[in-house]
């Protein structure tokens, strides 16, 4: 597979790596981003508290992966493309004080009624939770609320639909981790506050989707475009009997990009649907790293020119950026009623 003739990689990519964070940090990838009070502004997963060189030693001495700590970075931008990353990582406990057993990650941002929402992933004792919460200037964050274990990937629509939040969210069905699957799917999910959530529906199921063989989940939020809510998912396959380029050893993924577009008054109805990926892993940044062959997109942004910004991890290691025309990725979203059973 190769990625879409439709989609641009930036000719500076990456743009965030290590060396562009003014304190300890490994790995920076996986990046929310949205525009906010008039200029970009970008969560980031940084990964640090060990070295290159000590996770491909324990690699070959057959040990356990070092131990470091996850922290979110914070960078701003004024065109999007240049970032400045800012002198202190982000401070936000999600457990109240209480243990949690690594930090928060996987950042997402969505900007509802002039407040930016960060969604995120955190593990605990009892298995990973998602969570959203709410800040108006970076340094402080109230929370909203956090998910049962085991979810993950959680992303929020930037305004209400027929008077409800949405959110996409990936939880792992206890079915699936007892028989040693992982055919996770994506679901959607309704609100009236942002705190309390039901009325839960299945949206897409890995295996409705041709370019994976494992889980899916969500990636970047949502944009509300006049055809319908234009999102992005990640998909995985697993490739038998090969090993990939990776820092630790035995990484047999593919990460690849897909995009669909939801109906804007209800968001459960999938109304176009690409069936091949959007993005495939191809450059070098892409392909060595942490785990090599993952583009993982966290964030989307629709500009006025009709410009679409796409913001995605690479190979778990850096952040890398890619634009489109949004007609052409609702041109990818091909009519797929009755193609998709729930």
């Amino acid at each position: 597979m190769n990625s879409s003739c439709r989609i641009t990689r930036f000719s500076g990519n990456p743009i965030l790596t290590a060396s562009m964070v003014p304190y300890p940090a490994t790995m920076t990838f996986n990046a929310g981003v949205a525009k906010y009070q008039g200029r970009y502004v970008m969560v980031f997963r940084d990964e640090c508290g060990f070295t290159k060189e000590e996770m491909i030693a324990c690699r070959d001495e057959g040990a356990s992966w070092p131990k470091g700590k996850t922290v979110l970075g914070l960078a701003f931008s004024n065109d999007g493309y240049r970032w400045e990353v800012q002198s202190e990582s982000i401070q936000i406990d999600p457990m109240c004080g209480k243990l949690c057993e690594c930090g928060v990650y996987d950042p997402r941002l969505t900007v509802i009624d002039g407040v930016c929402h960060l969604c995120f992933a955190v593990d605990t004792p009892a298995g990973i939770r998602a969570g959203i919460a709410k800040t108006e200037d970076f340094s402080r964050f109230e929370m909203l609320s956090l998910t049962l274990p085991d979810n993950r990937n959680m992303v929020l629509f930037p305004e209400k639909v027929n008077g409800n939040y949405l959110r996409l969210d990936r939880p792992f069905p206890a079915s699936q981790v007892c028989n040693g699957g992982e055919y996770y799917d994506i679901w959607l999910s309704k609100s009236p506050d942002l705190r309390f959530w039901g009325d839960h529906k299945l949206l897409l199921r890995s295996q409705n989707v041709p370019f994976a063989n494992t889980k899916i989940g969500p990636g970047a939020p949502p944009v509300k475009t006049r055809k319908g809510w234009l999102t992005l998912f990640h998909a995985v396959e697993k490739v038998k009997n090969r090993e990939f380029y990776s820092w630790h050893g035995g990484w047999n993924k593919i990460y690849r990009v897909g995009v669909m577009l939801l109906d804007l008054d209800d968001p459960s109805r999938i109304i176009g649907f690409s069936n091949l990926p959007l993005m495939e892993p191809e450059t070098p940044y892409e392909l060595e790293g942490l785990r090599g062959n993952v583009i993982f997109p966290g964030g989307m942004i629709l500009e006025e020119s009709g410009e679409v910004k796409i913001y995605y991890g690479a190979a778990d290691t850096v952040e890398a950026l890619a634009t489109a025309h949004v007609d052409d990725l609702l041109a990818a979203c091909r009519s797929c009623e009755g193609v998709l059973p729930q």
